[in-house]
């Protein structure tokens, strides 16, 4: 029987943070494996420093690598956040994206991003999720993010955007939508009828309209929705109740914070961020670029490393 090789896309991230640094690394780690097969995209520049600091440029010689559209190698400095850096993070990650959309890789693992470079370099951009979208020609709103970690699976109806802002753009559809994209990575992830917590949107869910009707509109009827189609749904109730329950195989946070702080508590640095809800699958990590040690040699790559184990459904390098 032929063992199946789960092919993975890992895009470096921002050139100037510690993606280079943490990719080159997962790569180390899953070295001499036969399960996983991890193809670099980045400049390829970027990728030797790295490897000199690391003394692993007789592992990147041997690995594959997809250079990248890039900039200046000037503008490559690490700890910088600067445009060039934006834009090549984005050239890596879509040229990934759609190696993957066309059946040359199974999944993407990304390194993570620079938000504020990606908008020096003038290109719209809220997250990963919203650039699977674009690549893959689907609406924004219609791919989500799942964090992973802790014991907590996590999708969020809103992300990288002001409070105000999500609130405007939340309604039963999109509170509906995310859930049910949930479910679907949950069957994938081997679930196969999740148990799903839903997340008010003010304390207690409004308290029956006592602090505010935002739950009456926009959560409950969301709630009766997907109880309507067969899944088991509880809430909308207050996240803090429904957390401190731990009965729950998915939970639909309605805000970023909602979802972000209790995984990152639980699992500081070692969480998984997947985009689902397109046909590609993508997944970064639960941690920034970390400017302030970029260079230095000394970032912990866990977080990339499981997270790769979590895509390719295999036991992660101890």
């Amino acid at each position: 029987m032929t063992k199946t090789v789960v092919r993975i896309a890992l895009p470096v991230g921002d050139p100037n943070g510690i993606g280079p640094e943490i990719a080159l690394k997962t790569v180390a780690a899953y070295a001499g494996r036969d399960d996983v097969q991890i193809t670099l995209f980045g400049p390829q520049s970027v990728l030797q420093r790295a490897a000199v600091q690391l003394g692993l440029t007789a592992l990147l010689d041997a690995s594959a690598v997809v250079p990248t559209e890039a900039g200046t190698n000037s503008a490559f400095v690490p700890g910088q956040v600067c445009a060039e850096a934006g834009a090549a993070m984005i050239a890596a990650a879509s040229v990934a994206i759609t190696a993957t959309r066309l059946g040359e890789f199974d999944a993407v693992v990304a390194a993570p991003h620079h938000e504020t470079a990606v908008h020096l370099a003038g290109i719209a951009f809220s997250g990963y999720p919203s650039l699977v979208a674009r690549v893959c020609g689907q609406p924004e709103d219609s791919v989500f993010l799942l964090l992973v970690g802790g014991g907590l699976h996590i999708v969020h109806a809103t992300l990288h955007e002001s409070v105000q802002h999500a609130l405007d753009r939340l309604s039963p559809d999109l509170v509906e939508q995310a859930a049910l994209a949930g479910v679907r990575a949950m069957q994938r992830l081997g679930v196969a009828a999740p148990r799903i917590g839903l997340f008010g949107i003010n304390p207690h869910a409004g308290e029956n309209g006592l602090f505010g009707d935002a739950d009456e509109r926009i959560t409950r009827p969301a709630a009766e929705r997907l109880r309507a189609s067969g899944l088991q749904v509880d809430g909308p109730n207050g996240a803090d109740a429904l957390l401190a329950d731990r009965r729950h195989d998915l939970y639909v946070a309605m805000l970023h914070d909602q979802g972000h702080i209790p995984v990152k508590l639980l699992s500081p640095k070692q969480a998984s961020a997947l985009s689902i809800g397109a046909d590609v699958i993508l997944s970064s990590v639960g941690h920034g670029c970390a400017m302030d040690i970029a260079g230095q040699g000394i970032a912990d790559a866990r977080a990339m490393i499981n997270t790769v184990a979590r895509l390719a459904a295999v036991p992660a390098p101890l």
